[in-house]
């Protein structure tokens, strides 16, 4: 009978524990709570840093959630943010998932982000609405191949950033290697704020740099902290990384560097304001240290991110106005403020599909939006009535009444695209700069299983190609086959799954096709004239000028270059020469891929007064652009991987010479006494297959992990097969054979 009770207090304690400390988080006044009460951020790492399992245990200790799940757990339940069953299934995250909660009655508006470069759209359109982040990184691997993505994707929207140095209870952590990669690699100025308390390998706790105390984590979830004094044989380190840190922020702040000069020792709280404006200014990262899975570091990290990330009024958003350069819009300053006296004005980032319709995620730039208000497309002037605003939680909703600027927030029933801007005021006209969307560098045939599902098939990829920019379909009339690119084998797998789990359509996809370009190899003089003056309307076209490639770093680029002078060529019909450029750089002739890395310079030519029209010069561009085919020297272009292998030190050889047998460049390598991370340059089109391979000849040990990095031109043997598939499949390929025959002959 005693054990029975006692079972029964620790329940109920338990359960008081999570009630006190959600009512300890919440605010009676969530709408309507000032900016500087508000924090945006996303988690965004390399594949497997823990970023999952770290908002995990941020929504626990907020009080969002009762209960902590792992990453492909042993319960069978998963993490909160990982709401998709392929998520769990898996254990890694396919779609950044939206949440906010309370710490400290700051709201705090989170977007946990995938890991992996096939969905790195997902971390592209969290970071574009996001004032912070809080970039993960491996006590291990370190800076790795996303983190550097990940980096760049930062500087393009200028977030601020805090970097979280997880899984220091991993064997052959060492935070401070990861300082050091934090500087070399990502050039940031950064420097420790904490220090591990380590016992035997084992994390204890950590040390606060800034307040110079020791913090420990006890309890089973790590939430009974403990404040001490800085462990003895820890102080003389600790009074030197300290003095390292007033060094870092003293370089970048003006007000700390002269009391640095004149060797005055700031305060807590001088040192905290200093970090804030250098970190908001991205002059400084602050660098903190703990393990989420062993529920060490994740308190001081919140605090953190109220202490050092910007609140929405300090960060500087601004919308495009037309003006009458079409290429130069008037940019405007948006107003923060949340008293609603200002205009509204969202931007579109994520679609998803519902249980209720199309989900579309919106984040508040100005003004203040209310249920029952009607909202404008600018894109499209598509008027919308609201009749649901709600806030998210991975997959759970909440419904509002009001949302001002600085909020995250979901509606329904919206049709829009991925970035559009939507406004309440039609003469506002304002937008938004939309998102930034890499191009797919896999393709690959898909068909449905059973002709019965056609129906289904087609409504899944409607629904996955506006929810996903970078999944793309077509329809290859010369192969009658159905087409799908995306960023990766694994992207593409992913939705092939979805469509069978979610629109019960199993389909079949076919081997990878790699997006190759085709492009000149040295530059072609053109003179053609195009005329037609017989039987109905003329035409008449001459167009003179050079075709030439452009350097490398610009190889995926097109351009045009009007160098005309005098009347020979009237200014109204060079649309038309652009317009058959791009026409014919769709399909090139030479191997049915797009033509890139090719500038036309429009030197001259002539018209007619009465035949010319902007249809004779299109006809004419094209016609210029087959003769260059027949006439000049073309190759075919590839996209070049940077590869990322992390495999037990003893497989080092085997995996190297696995990367030179797929004509890989291996560019170096660094590790422990038991792990190595071998860094390579491998084509495309090499990589397929690889994942198996990896794991057999690493005994299901290593990891790998790839991005794009350029085009570059392929090996003969890879451009004649690219070639005759070509022509095979357009039926050219005998009348090639013999005219190479007779040649010669």
């Amino acid at each position: 009978m005693y054990f029975g009770l006692n079972f029964g207090r620790q329940a109920i304690l338990k359960k008081a524990n999570v009630w006190i400390r959600c009512m300890c988080n919440v605010s009676k006044n969530n709408d309507t709570k000032q900016l500087e009460y508000i924090r945006n951020i996303g988690i965004s790492a390399h594949i497997d840093s823990g970023k999952t399992t770290l908002t995990e245990r941020i929504l626990y200790y907020t009080g969002k959630i009762s209960k902590m799940h792992e990453v492909k757990g042993k319960d069978n339940v998963g993490a909160t943010m990982d709401s998709m069953e392929l998520e769990r299934q898996r254990g890694i995250t396919i779609q950044s998932a939206a949440t906010y909660t309370i710490w400290k009655n700051y709201n705090i508006n989170i977007i946990d982000t995938p890991g992996h470069v096939d969905f790195t759209v997902e971390v592209e359109r969290a970071l574009r609405v996001l004032d912070g982040a809080v970039l993960v990184l491996c006590a291990v691997g370190g800076v790795q191949s996303q983190t550097l993505t990940v980096n760049r994707q930062m500087k393009r929207y200028n977030v601020p950033c805090i970097a979280f140095i997880n899984k220091l209870d991993r064997l052959g952590a060492n935070p401070h290697k990861v300082l050091a990669n934090l500087r070399s690699k990502l050039g940031h100025n950064a420097a420790f704020l904490q220090l591990p308390i380590e016992d035997e390998g084992n994390v204890k706790g950590i040390v606060d740099l800034i307040h110079l105390r020791s913090i420990y984590f006890n309890g089973d979830f790590g939430d009974d902290i403990e404040y001490g004094d800085i462990p003895e044989n820890m102080k003389k380190v600790a009074e030197e990384k300290r003095q390292e840190l007033i060094e870092h922020v003293s370089n970048v702040d003006e007000k700390l560097g002269e009391m640095f000069l004149e060797e005055k020792t700031p305060t807590e709280q001088e040192l905290i304001d200093a970090i804030r404006r250098c970190c908001i200014k991205r002059t400084f990262t602050p660098v903190l240290l703990g393990t989420a899975l062993k529920n060490k570091g994740v308190q001081p990290l919140l605090d953190a991110v109220l202490s050092y990330l910007p609140n929405p009024g300090e960060v500087e958003n601004v919308a495009l106005q037309p003006t009458d350069d079409i290429n130069n819009p008037a940019k405007v300053i948006l107003d923060p403020r949340r008293d609603g006296t200002h205009p509204f004005i969202a931007l579109a980032f994520k679609l998803e599909a519902g249980r209720f319709g199309q989900l579309t995620y919106m984040r508040c730039y100005q003004g203040k939006l209310s249920k029952g208000d009607t909202i404008y497309n600018f894109r499209t002037s598509k008027k919308v009535r609201l009749s649901r605003l709600v806030r998210l939680h991975a997959d759970q909703m909440e419904e509002v009444n009001e949302v001002y600027a600085g909020d995250i927030f979901a509606l329904f029933g919206v049709d829009c695209a991925s970035g559009d801007t939507f406004i309440v005021d039609k003469k506002l006209n304002m937008s938004l700069e939309s998102i930034f969307v890499p191009d797919p560098v896999v393709s690959m045939a898909i068909s449905p299983v059973n002709t019965k599902d056609r129906d289904n098939f087609s409504k899944a990829v409607a629904r996955f190609t506006k929810e996903d920019p970078t999944f793309k379909f077509q329809y290859d009339a010369d192969n009658k086959e159905t087409i799908v690119s995306g960023m990766g084998e694994l992207h593409l797998e992913i939705y092939g799954q979805r469509m069978q789990k979610e629109y019960n359509c199993p389909v079949t996809l076919g081997k990878p096709k790699v997006a190759f370009r085709e492009t000149l190899v040295s530059p072609f003089e053109f003179d053609y004239f195009h005329k037609k003056q017989h039987g109905g309307q003329g035409q008449y076209a001459r167009v003179i000028g050079i075709l030439e490639p452009l350097p490398p770093n610009e190889n995926t680029n097109l351009d045009f270059v009007d160098e005309t002078s005098g009347p020979n060529v009237p200014k109204q019909f060079i649309p038309g020469i652009i317009k058959g450029f791009k026409m014919m750089a769709e399909k090139g002739l030479y191997s049915g891929h797009r033509i890139s890395g090719v500038r036309l310079r429009l030197l001259d030519g002539a018209h007619h007064i009465v035949d010319s029209s902007e249809l004779a010069f299109i006809l004419a561009t094209q016609g210029a652009i087959k003769q260059a085919y027949e006439e000049a020297a073309w190759q075919v272009l590839e996209p070049i991987m940077e590869v990322e292998a992390v495999v037990p030190i003893e497989f080092q050889g085997s995996v190297m010479g696995q990367f030179n047998k797929r004509n890989g460049i291996i560019s170096g390598s660094e590790g422990t006494s038991d792990w190595v991370t071998i860094y390579a340059e491998v084509p495309l089109n090499c990589m397929f297959g690889f994942a198996g391979e990896l794991r057999s000849l690493t005994q299901g040990k290593g990891e790998f992990s790839m991005e794009y990095v350029r085009y570059s031109p392929t090996t003969p043997e890879t451009q004649e097969k690219v070639v005759m598939n070509y022509l095979e499949s357009t039926g050219q390929l005998q009348a090639f054979l013999n005219a190479k025959k007779n040649t010669k002959s």
